[in-house]
């Protein structure tokens, strides 16, 4: 089979597309024909050799990265029932990873496709969609908030604002660029331009100034931006972390405004997964949360990594062999 293979870690031209064995399911395992794989931000972190305590353990070389899958199973392995020959199905825990043409995961780990729920769509949900959904109960949105998401054009953003202008909540996107805050207002939501000067002036402005405060931040940038969307909020409100794509963790101080790292207390809580999993695939197939996709062949697997690092894409990114 055709996979991207990672046989040095450092700068993205080190994934390299190969021809590499097919893959062989084991014991209690499906073999998926791939026909999506999402990419994931913290992948250019591990393949760049770098540890995160947001990230999983750095993988040995040489490496396919990757979990998130969908297609069809096109083989079981001793112990699975054979009516999965053929099924349609997703996973977030593909192996060999999903820069591939084949990947192998546990059967129990295996999602079938819902109805009206293709295979791009299905990969950006069953991760970044199952993220999203746990955020989301931590955050615990209502109509009477008034909500600040920054790196709201991202893949977890998206979902998050559509989410947000559903429960009736006022929300502001802050993306960086004009185009992903365009892509913001065509959700419904108002949008700055992180990158330009006083954007921070300009959500005061867009919310009528001093008198209607941010209640709720979702941020999932970090650093200097989250510092500035954190004196956005009023009295009584929270600040709740999404992630850091800046590299750089921000932890507001002291004070009246709480703060909730609900990324960190999701990913102490592997329990959870499935049934975050098993409610974004539902909801993806409901229309209830429609994430963005941009794909891309598996051989541009490098220039995909570059561009991701370089902020240039817009929501879930997905190769496709």
């Amino acid at each position: 089979m055709h996979a991207v293979v990672l046989r040095e870690f450092g700068p993205a031209q080190n994934l390299r597309y190969e021809t590499v064995p097919d893959p062989e399911p084991g014991p209690g395992q499906v073999r998926i024909a791939v026909r999506a794989a999402g990419v994931h931000f913290i992948e250019t972190v591990m393949r760049a050799g770098a540890a995160s305590d947001l990230a999983p353990p750095l993988p040995e070389l040489p490496a396919i990265f990757g979990g998130e899958v969908a297609g069809v199973v096109d083989a079981v392995g001793p112990g699975v029932d054979g009516s999965w020959l053929g099924r349609s199905v997703v996973t977030g825990s593909g192996t060999p990873g999903g820069y591939a043409e084949l990947a192998v995961a546990a059967v129990e780990q295996v999602h079938p496709l819902p109805d009206g729920l293709g295979f791009q769509d299905a990969v950006a949900m069953v991760v970044t969609g199952a993220t999203a959904v746990g955020l989301l109960d931590i955050a615990r949105l209502t109509a009477d908030d008034v909500v600040l998401v920054t790196s709201a054009a991202g893949g977890v953003g998206r979902l998050v604002v559509q989410h947000a202008l559903a429960v009736g909540a006022t929300v502001v996107g802050a993306a960086g660029g004009a185009a992903k805050a365009d892509a913001v207002r065509k959700l419904g939501a108002e949008a700055v331009d992180y990158r330009e000067d006083g954007w921070d002036d300009a959500v005061r402005e867009l919310l009528g100034g001093e008198q209607r405060p941010v209640t709720v931040v979702l941020d999932g940038v970090g650093g200097p931006l989250a510092a500035a969307a954190f004196e956005l909020i009023g009295e009584g409100g929270r600040f709740v972390s999404i992630g850091y794509a800046s590299q750089v963790a921000f932890t507001p101080p002291p004070g009246p405004v709480a703060y909730v790292d609900a990324l960190r207390a999701l990913l102490n809580r592997p329990q959870d997964r499935p049934g975050y999993e098993g409610r974004a695939l539902a909801a993806g197939a409901r229309g209830e949360l429609v994430p963005a996709v941009q794909s891309f062949p598996l051989s541009h697997a490098a220039e995909v990594h570059a561009a991701l690092e370089r902020r240039e894409t817009t929501g879930k990114v997905v190769l496709v062999p």
